[in-house]
């Protein structure tokens, strides 16, 4: 039977769900341009600012659902999680424009040595690939991975910048590269927050057991 707060529910998911698909091709555009060479900046400032439009109405619209009804302890973690991943959707769209504003800023740099952003990136993306596919599925059979992930790019993040410092690489490279390490590491850090909270909505619990 279907209850009066369904329809909210309904449009939340919805809202979460288009969301975390503009947020993954707003990073994936600003990745590839990086690498590839182009400057897309006004493409991705475009789809940031799209991501901050539906992240200011989930907020909006969790704040009616909880003054009009009154959810059950799991209706609750899911709206409680959505606040959560909502805003790492956020953070995606603004990491997304700041890369390309290094891209923007710096002129192309598709001639640096890029092995090391290569594997970051590719782990980057397949990380909050994975999370936004646990959040619409809520599955955390991904979880483990995920971890796995983040904990590799923070690990090539701390190794990487003393490397930059005492290799004697171009300034512009090394800066460059320190920059987007940085976005990545930060990307990579909330999807792991979105896994747990989708731990939540499952378990009630931020950590599998």
């Amino acid at each position: 039977m279907a209850r009066l707060m369904d329809p909210n529910l309904q449009q939340l998911s919805a809202s979460m769900s288009e969301m975390g698909d503009l947020a993954i091709q707003s990073l994936e555009t600003a990745i590839n341009s990086y690498l590839r060479g182009t400057n897309p900046i006004e493409e991705v400032r475009e789809l940031s600012e799209r991501i901050t439009a539906r992240y200011r109405e989930v907020g909006d619209l969790i704040f009616t659902t909880m003054l009009k009804f009154q959810p059950m302890a799991s209706d609750f973690r899911f709206i409680r999680s959505s606040i959560e991943i909502s805003y790492a959707f956020h953070r995606f769209g603004r990491y997304a424009y700041d890369i390309t504003l290094v891209r923007d800023k710096f002129g192309d740099i598709s001639s640096c040595n890029n092995e090391w952003l290569y594997q970051a990136s590719n782990e980057t993306l397949q990380m909050t690939k994975d999370a936004l596919h646990s959040f619409a599925l809520l599955d955390t059979s991904k979880a483990s991975m995920i971890q796995i992930n983040e904990e590799y790019v923070d690990k090539l993040y701390k190794e990487r910048l003393p490397m930059l410092v005492s290799s004697g690489a171009d300034t512009k490279c090394a800066l460059a590269e320190a920059l987007l390490l940085g976005y990545l590491e930060r990307v990579a850090d909330h999807a792991m927050y979105m896994e747990r909270a989708v731990n939540y909505i499952v378990s009630g619990k931020y950590h599998p057991e």
